[in-house]
């Protein structure tokens, strides 16, 4: 039984929603710059390379978090406080509601121009041709996935592993977000930290759509359909992750989403998730209160995970 893991979880928790990300000094800024300077030092367009990027970032940022177990292992209240430190660094989760909140503001609003230009704070995606209805549209999906990685991820991970887990995991996913794209640089460099971020984030991303579909009543929407999506569309997205809170969330909000998928690297079409109309501003109104509806829900659950499992 860990007391302290699972008090900090909630500290973290509750530290990321009343604080926000860090304004100054964030380590994840930090963590990008090394990243970067790395990767400058160790490119090679092919997968070796890669790989070796992708184990000394992430390998050593694990180690670094399992310093930090190791030092407080003793103090059930050192321990609470290093995993709450080490969970409000990790988490995404208010700043991913303030981001889909403007958005919805700004769509509701007619304002594309700003509704373009806030994008990228959210995806990849090309905004540039975007109309309201897709830019409603890669705002929902954006929240669905992040809500999994940016939320319940590494609170399953902290849960499960401590400070070791909230970090390693906050690497990998970040480093994913760095390079583990298909681009023509990235498509062998990259490989590796994208499929370090697909196995992370296997269990997370289905306790993240089960949650949804448990949580879809609270903002109006629909459990049943919520499970159907997610068991019949989750399967044919191209990620083995992403398709997972995606299709849940389509089917909680009765809309779909999916489809043709512009990138700054190319198109890509997608599967339809869901049925039901299109995505407006009041689906990504609701898609954020679902967000934090799901992220309050992974907060409970994995305090529990916390607290009856074995401290190592």
């Amino acid at each position: 039984m860990s007391v302290g893991r699972a008090v900090g979880l909630l500290l973290g928790v509750a530290a990321d929603a009343v604080f926000g990300d860090p304004k100054r000094y964030h380590p994840v800024a930090a963590f990008g710059r090394v990243a970067g300077a790395l990767e400058r030092k160790l490119y090679r367009d092919h997968r070796a390379a890669g790989v070796a990027h992708t184990v000394v970032l992430v390998g050593g940022t694990a180690l670094a978090g399992a310093a930090v177990e190791r030092l407080a292992a003793r103090h059930p209240v050192a321990r609470a406080l290093t995993t709450a430190a080490a969970t409000w660094v990790v988490l995404g989760g208010a700043s991913l509601a303030d981001e889909g909140t403007a958005m919805g503001r700004e769509l509701d609003g007619g304002d594309l121009a700003a509704a373009r230009e806030r994008l990228p704070n959210l995806c990849g995606r090309e905004p540039r041709d975007l109309d309201t209805l897709a830019l409603a549209k890669a705002t929902v999906e954006s929240v669905a996935e992040n809500t999994s990685d940016a939320v319940v991820a590494p609170l399953f991970w902290g849960a499960v592993a401590g400070v070791p887990g909230l970090l390693g995991y906050r690497a990998a996913n970040t480093l994913d977000a760095m390079v583990g794209h298909r681009s023509k640089r990235y498509r062998r460099f990259g490989w590796a930290a994208a499929r370090l971020d697909d196995v992370a984030n296997l269990l997370p991303s289905r306790l993240a759509a089960l949650l949804t579909a448990a949580g879809a009543p609270v903002v109006g929407g629909s459990a049943p359909e919520a499970w159907t999506a997610w068991r019949r569309d989750a399967a044919a997205h191209p990620s083995p992750n992403a398709g997972q809170v995606e299709a849940a969330f389509a089917g909680a909000l009765e809309i779909r989403l999916g489809g043709r998928t512009v990138y700054a690297h190319g198109a890509e079409d997608r599967p339809v998730l869901g049925h039901g109309r299109q995505p407006d501003a009041g689906h990504v109104t609701r898609a954020v209160e679902l967000s934090r509806v799901v992220g309050a829900s992974a907060a409970v659950v994995t305090a529990l995970i916390a607290l009856f499992a074995r401290p190592r």
